[in-house]
């Protein structure tokens, strides 16, 4: 069994194979063709320290990440998240590698985000907004920029030092408040650590994609009810999201379907010109078809 590093995971891990490779499981876990319990978080810390155990079965491999997620770290030069990866063979329950997963974890997050985005969002979209700008927002900022050609891109972040820092390291645009970031822009990414909305309905543009990725605890919100009730909500779970995220239980708002059912063919995609929203949570799924293709990678070296 290998042990792989987060810099053999690196080396192999493409953004284009693994758009298409979160496109696939999606789908695959909207068409009942996984077994994936709800993740388990336990609370160490309230707002500080979790840990999570996320298992996945799907139909070439199956596997178990275990992720702590300290936003406490935020601030300090310790990822707020970090994981591990045990990879198994789906047909036989060998185990095939344990991996780092706080790069899978980055990167599988912003790619699923490319592959709804490729799916609800204009493809004359030109216009980029990045409400954060940490790990995420870097990782967004490369996946989406695979689907769609931005000739813009605004960040903003509570901390201006860090805004600018990005803006410049990037070659985005940071503005002075997130209103001035969201308004006009073709498609928006919330990536923060908010516990209270930092998105407001009100600075959508008509036909405006949201990829919110952040609040993912059940009284945690990051975007506010009119962003949530003037969409059309698209989820990773329904399951999950009805559980997890405080965006959609706190503001009750109807979800239309998960990515996947779209993916699968099963929905369609909202209607040209209508406001659509994924909120994301992440699922174990994800993990393993990542992980799947970094070992693939791996073995075809050999």
């Amino acid at each position: 069994m290998k042990f792989l590093d987060e810099s053999r995971v690196r080396a192999v891990l493409r953004w284009d194979p693994l758009i298409d490779a979160m496109e696939r499981a999606l789908a695959e876990f909207s068409a009942g063709e996984v077994i994936q319990p709800l993740r388990a978080m336990i609370t160490i810390e309230e707002s500080k320290r979790y840990l999570g155990v996320m298992p996945a079965v799907a139909k070439t491999a199956m596997g178990l990440k275990m992720v702590s997620f300290y936003p406490g770290n935020e601030g300090t030069n310790v990822p707020t998240h970090m994981a591990m990866i045990l990879l198994f063979r789906a047909d036989t329950g060998e185990p095939l590698a344990v991996m780092d997963g706080r790069l899978i974890t980055e990167m599988r997050t912003a790619a699923a985000s490319a592959a709804v985005t490729r799916r609800l969002a204009s493809p004359e979209s030109r216009v980029l907004a990045l409400i954060g700008s940490g790990v995420q927002a870097g990782a967004h900022l490369e996946a989406l920029g695979r689907v769609r050609a931005f000739d813009e891109v605004r960040v903003w972040s509570r901390t201006r030092e860090n805004a600018d820092r990005f803006a410049s390291e990037h070659g985005a645009r940071a503005t002075a408040d997130a209103e001035s970031a969201v308004r006009g822009a073709d498609v928006i990414v919330v990536a923060t650590s908010a516990q209270a909305p930092v998105l407001r309905g009100e600075w959508l543009r008509p036909g405006a994609q949201v990829n919110a990725i952040g609040a993912a605890r059940p009284n945690w919100r990051e975007v506010d009810d009119e962003a949530m009730t003037s969409a059309m909500v698209v989820v990773d779970s329904r399951e999950a999201a009805l559980k997890e995220s405080g965006d959609v239980i706190l503001s009750r708002a109807p979800i239309y379907a998960e990515a996947g059912e779209i993916f699968a063919g099963i929905k369609p995609p909202p209607p040209p010109g209508r406001k659509t929203i994924f909120k994301s949570l992440g699922l174990a799924v994800e993990d393993i078809a990542a992980a799947s293709l970094v070992h693939e990678a791996l073995a075809s070296e050999t």
